[in-house]
């Protein structure tokens, strides 16, 4: 007979000493969802956010290439952009005190700096980020521990096969923020033990009875048979370490980034995908605000009892929460008990 693990200790959830840690040894050395290359068509498009605190930018270069660098002017830290996404003129300008850079991070110009014995603009260039593409998708890290791209999804292309991604682009976008710790959440996504409690429409949608996560890798594979064959859930269902949500439907997909805002909130970005960025449909969006409304509940009144003093530990579920102790394990092996 299997053991109920117990659960991972309140202080992962309300120690703000904690985040500090886990940004730097799991978010740091894993890689980030950013964008999709259809966001980035034309030379001098760039896209920038500030992911688990590193503030990023990833720009399409004059011959085509893609780069990411720290969205940071080495001149006094100031951002190279302003907005989230953009197209600039062939170099990029720090917003501060007007340094230029060429699109593959070299200094061009240091405006109006004065001469200086001691400074070689050669050396304070843009600081550069590891940029890899998985079927389309735009991901960075900031380390070079990072495994492989390929390797870390490995588990999905088998799965998807042959499936053509190449028509894909932007349709729309959701921002939501939770009053959670990103573990808290994390942990929600990676079981369908509260499905029936928390998500009725989804529930009408899925047999959560036979609800199913499959660990392979660092990936988290879902699987509940569908009522009916016109369902929305028809697909791959999948999360992948330490932050990312790839949900595959019939015309499209939907990528989430779950990410942390310090210890005490969560974003969660979602990009819709579709063939030639049609516009999703009604019913997938109306479903998909819904679970997410009802997820935000519940995760904040989790964060609120752990924070409350009163709940030491639990035990997790043999049969429903495998994924959950997977993922405490992880975290473990990342940071520490």
């Amino acid at each position: 007979m299997t053991t109920a693990p117990r659960t991972a200790p309140v202080e992962w959830y309300v120690d703000p000493a904690r985040w500090p840690h886990e940004r730097a040894e799991i978010f740091a050395k894993s890689w980030q969802f950013l964008t999709h290359e259809s966001a980035l068509a034309v030379a001098g498009a760039w896209v920038a956010e500030t992911v688990a605190g590193f503030p990023l930018i990833a720009v399409r270069g004059e011959g085509g290439e893609l780069r990411a660098f720290h969205n940071v002017c080495r001149h006094r830290a100031g951002p190279l952009v302003r907005e989230e996404a953009g197209v600039c003129d062939g170099a990029l300008t720090c917003q501060y005190h007007g340094w230029r850079y060429a699109l593959d991070g070299r200094l061009r110009a240091a405006r109006d700096f004065g001469a200086a014995a001691d400074f070689d603009p050669r050396e304070y260039g843009l600081l550069p980020v590891r940029l890899q593409t998985w079927r389309g998708l735009v991901f960075v890290a900031v380390s070079e521990a990072a495994p492989p791209l390929a390797d870390l999804f490995a588990p999905l292309d088998q799965r998807l096969r042959d499936a053509d991604w190449s028509g894909l682009q932007i349709a729309t976008r959701r921002r939501h923020t939770l009053a959670c710790n990103w573990k808290a959440y994390v942990e929600n996504y990676l079981e369908g033990y509260h499905v029936p409690n928390m998500h009725p429409s989804l529930d009408a949608e899925i047999q959560s009875d036979k609800y199913d996560v499959l660990i392979e890798g660092r990936v988290a594979i879902h699987h509940a048979p569908p009522r009916t064959v016109d369902t929305i859930y028809e697909g791959l269902w999948a999360w992948v370490w330490p932050n990312i949500g790839v949900n595959v439907y019939r015309r499209g997909l939907m990528m989430e980034r779950m990410t942390p805002l310090g210890h005490t909130h969560t974003r969660l970005d979602y990009i819709y995908l579709t063939p030639n960025g049609e516009s999703v449909p009604a019913a997938t969006m109306t479903l998909s605000d819904q679970v997410t409304a009802e997820d935000k509940w519940i995760t904040e009144r989790v964060q609120e009892n752990l924070a409350a003093g009163v709940y030491k530990f639990g035990r997790l579920s043999p049969k429903h929460e495998v994924a959950v102790a997977a993922f405490q394990d992880w975290v473990r092996e990342s940071v520490g008990p």
